[in-house]
């Protein structure tokens, strides 16, 4: 079967793999339909091997060479004896993390932290981008007739940002500022503008500004022509926003987001930083501000971002700017993506060709 297959940064194949021969009594077939390109496969492909396993993953003994893909919708072909959640022919996402459900953080709830944890298209025998994956059953969400296969691989990024903003307590009337609009930041202004916030969105990339802006729930501000925190500040006599949800993962970002909000407000770092970034530790103490991080999602997420998808609540879609072929998945994939000025902000393949 085809599939993209990552070997080292730089170096990601479209090539023939064998396709899967057997599944388990708990297991399922499933034909993927999309995939979405994801900031940590970019990172792979930029400056990999990172969370991609050089050396066998302690979990389930995977190396690369590494299917790609965990942003995906699917159909199920073939179901193990045991299954009894799916049958063929139903459109699923796949919810692509995977744990021992043994540490200490399993035992708590929080599987999503498991000390073991793997990926399914990053330290897994199978990815999204391929004709054929096999995944555990409990990693299937079937998807309602009202949701399609696109926005079904939207699920999991929709996830990540609907956990940024829930993490910024985030309520009807508060003022909210996303710093970045790459794809997290974007689905962050959709979820955001759904909870009754008044949102505001900052971005250097005028691509990007101008994909937010079209969404119509947010006042999209340039970070290089205005200065955001004086802006929202004058805005709120003096007071700062509510809550920020930093997006970019830019050192930059992170000080105006301290810069921006209220005291006894709430800065939330969902965007990833691949270098240590500089902040005046005092602003915290001197306004009260809590600064939390995220890392993913709580794993039993996916049935209500579905929900909310279906209800028509969440229009997930809106932050697509292109859709390719598998067989362009470099070209206009991850080079056009990871071209700063670039017009992309989220890239969805065809994993059917």
């Amino acid at each position: 079967m085809k599939a993209a297959v990552f070997y080292s940064a730089r170096d990601v194949r479209v090539e023939d793999v064998d396709a899967p021969s057997t599944i388990g009594p708990r297991e399922v077939l499933v034909r993927p339909l999309w995939c979405g390109i994801c900031g940590t496969d970019l990172h792979e492909y930029a400056a990999g091997p990172i969370v991609t396993p050089v050396s066998p993953h302690p979990l389930n003994g995977s190396t690369i060479p590494q299917i790609l893909g965990h942003e995906f919708s699917a159909e199920v072909v073939e179901v193990g004896p045991q299954v009894s959640s799916v049958r063929v022919g139903d459109r699923v996402t796949a919810m692509p993390l995977l744990f021992d459900g043994e540490c200490f953080y399993c035992r708590r709830g929080l599987n999503h932290l498991c000390v073991r944890m793997a990926c399914v298209g990053l330290s897994y025998g199978w990815g999204g981008l391929a004709e054929f994956a096999v995944l555990p059953e409990s990693t299937l969400t079937v998807l309602p007739d009202e949701v399609s296969d696109l926005q079904g691989a939207l699920v999991e990024p929709g996830a990540v940002a609907a956990y940024g903003v829930d993490t910024g307590h985030v309520a009807p009337g508060d003022v909210v500022l996303i710093t970045g609009a790459g794809p997290i930041g974007a689905l962050a202004s959709l979820y955001a503008s759904s909870l009754g916030a008044q949102v505001f969105v900052s971005e250097v990339n005028a691509n990007r500004r101008q994909l937010v802006r079209g969404f119509g729930v947010a006042e999209v501000l340039d970070p290089t022509t205005i200065d955001v925190p004086a802006f929202l500040k004058d805005l709120r006599q003096g007071i700062g926003v509510d809550a920020v949800i930093e997006c970019s993962g830019n050192e930059r970002a992170l000080q105006t987001a301290l810069a921006s909000v209220r005291s006894a407000g709430r800065v939330v770092q969902t965007g990833l930083h691949t270098r240590p970034a500089s902040i005046d530790p005092m602003v915290l103490s001197e306004h009260d501000i809590t600064l939390a991080g995220t890392w993913c999602y709580p794993v039993t997420d996916f049935p209500r971002i579905v929900g909310l998808i279906s209800a028509g609540r969440y229009p997930v879609e809106k932050v697509v700017s292109a859709q390719i072929p598998i067989e362009d998945i470099v070209s206009q994939g991850f080079d056009t993506l990871l071209d700063p000025a670039g017009s992309q902000t989220k890239v969805l393949v065809n994993a059917r060709g």
